[in-house]
């Protein structure tokens, strides 16, 4: 009895001890604590006398702020919270032969752990013609809940950590979705603006924990948009895996594209279980593909994929 006492006092202090989170308003009319985005990144921490582990919220009210946002990795736990992701738009048009490379073109990068969105539009309206990144994601446990990403080629780089997008719509045509973080995309719309490529990851080693995994999430296409492929290997231990998704007819019968490697096909880790819709075409597959069983497919659900060494489970991240 005695020890119970001890370990929900020691549970009780814990929770005592969390500090509240900081919450400051961006708004574009000067009714908030700052104009932008980034000068709340920035100053929100003016005031705080002493250090803090705290969570910023950053809510952001309606409007289309037209900057450039970078999260550094010394601002861990920050949310970016706004009412409605059509009218909370971040937004800039910055192409990567414009400024030397496509790692430098993102509308908004973020560094720090424990990141999480809600609510959001995240755009590079750049258009055709070079790599534009909308968002740029280098962060352990980070979450997007309602959000919407926007772009062409190269949109949304999940570069590295455990990553979760939930509710939202990812929207590009070549290697959109890329990167070589271990992410999931649950009950997402991933809308093709054009022929191309969804996903395309850079996982270098058959070990690594890396990799994509869409999980009922829709396929959809702009009119007369054909000739889009699932994924390609950027690097030759790519992992790619639609669960129970919708796929339109956007979605060529071979799925997969091999980048011109054919290394690549003997280790890339593509796959599907349970495809639905005019896209989905399990006979005409590429041969190196795979067809999951129930379960094979257990091992990449959100709470399995993403766990990690301290059992993270996205959904009980709110």
């Amino acid at each position: 009895m005695n020890a119970w006492i001890l370990i929900l006092a020691a549970m009780a202090c814990l929770h005592a001890a969390a500090p509240a989170p900081i919450r400051v308003v961006v708004a574009k009319d000067g009714s908030g604590d700052y104009p932008t985005v980034q000068n709340a990144v920035d100053h929100a921490f003016d005031r705080v006398l002493a250090p803090t582990t705290a969570r910023l919220i950053v809510e952001i009210r309606p409007g289309v702020y037209h900057e450039r946002v970078r999260v550094p990795h010394d601002r861990p736990r920050v949310t970016f919270l706004g009412q409605d992701a059509q009218s909370t738009i971040i937004t800039f048009a910055v192409g990567a032969k414009d400024v030397g490379g496509t790692f430098f073109s993102a509308t908004v990068d973020i560094n720090a752990d424990e990141f999480e969105a809600q609510n959001i539009t995240f755009e590079n309206s750049y258009g055709v013609g070079t790599q534009a990144v909308a968002i740029s994601v280098h962060s352990d446990r980070a979450v997007f809940r309602n959000c919407r990403f926007l772009g062409m080629q190269d949109t949304l780089y999940a570069a590295s950590g455990r990553q979760y997008y939930v509710d939202s719509y990812i929207a590009g045509h070549v290697d959109f979705i890329f990167g070589n973080a271990a992410a999931v995309f649950d009950r997402c719309e991933i809308h093709s603006r054009g022929a191309g490529y969804i996903a395309a990851v850079s996982r270098t080693m058959p070990e690594g924990a890396q990799g994509f995994v869409f999980t009922h999430c829709r396929l959809t296409a702009d009119p007369q948009v054909h000739d889009v492929f699932l994924g390609r290997p950027w690097r030759n231990y790519s992992r790619v895996v639609y669960l129970e998704c919708w796929m339109g007819g956007h979605i060529r019968p071979e799925g997969w594209n091999n980048w011109n490697k054919e290394a690549a096909e003997q280790s890339s880790w593509f796959a599907e279980y349970n495809s639905d819709g005019p896209g989905a075409s399990p006979t005409t597959r590429v041969k190196w593909a795979k067809q999951l069983t129930a379960a094979e497919a257990r091992q990449f659900r959100p709470e399995v994929f993403l766990r990690g060494d301290d059992g993270w489970n996205p959904a009980e991240s709110r």
